[in-house]
């Protein structure tokens, strides 16, 4: 019996979208959800309050300041960050566990969680989600009308601090208003291509 070539050298992606708040990582995560395309999308653990139409365990797992408290004592995360005065962590069991069943990795994290990713292991694939200008992104941030006008003012700056790290990452796609469809298209050709390299990336975690 002839062995497959093509699922001999495949090997499971860990993908991270990130960028500077306000960019639509959500929206693209969400979009990919909707489209049913074969990724384990992980579920973040934070200790931010529940927002009106989130889901505890599909949105994220909502859990108190000693919960996650014992997380990173047990050594449960992957990497977890204070955003915002709040924390937010990536469960590793669940990440392990997707690997091992040869599925590729989606996971949505900010620009610091995604430089720590980088440091823990080297061949993960990283996508920068990025606006077209910066006048866009802070347009973007003061639409949302969901902060405070300090909160609003350490978002527009830690964004544009944000948006200096894109040399970090592997690939940058612009996230234009209401072409969320061609944003998810570009980000599954990446995925593609990646998957069609002589030497794949290795994840080991």
């Amino acid at each position: 019996m002839q062995s497959d070539l093509v699922e001999e050298q495949r090997q499971p992606l860990l993908i991270v979208i990130s960028g500077p708040s306000g960019v639509g990582k959500d929206s693209v995560l969400q979009r990919m959800k909707e489209r049913n395309l074969p990724f384990h999308f992980v579920v973040t653990a934070t200790t931010r309050p529940q927002r009106p139409g989130e889901a505890d365990g599909v949105d994220y797992y909502f859990v108190t300041h000693d919960e996650f408290a014992e997380m990173i004592e047990k050594g449960e995360l992957l990497e977890y960050a204070i955003v915002y005065n709040d924390y937010k962590g990536i469960p590793k069991g669940q990440v392990r566990q997707a690997l091992a069943s040869g599925r590729d990795v989606m996971m949505r994290i900010d620009v610091q969680g995604a430089e720590t990713i980088r440091e823990l292991c080297p061949d993960a694939l990283l996508i920068f989600l990025s606006t077209r200008t910066e006048g866009e992104l802070v347009s973007r941030l003061e639409a949302r009308k969901t902060e405070t006008p300090e909160g609003l003012k350490l978002r527009i700056a830690t964004a544009r601090q944000e948006l200096k790290r894109v040399g970090m990452f592997d690939y940058y796609v612009i996230n234009p208003d209401h072409r969320l469809d061609e944003t998810v298209d570009i980000i599954l050709s990446i995925i593609n291509a990646e998957h069609h390299r002589t030497q794949p990336r290795q994840v080991t975690l």
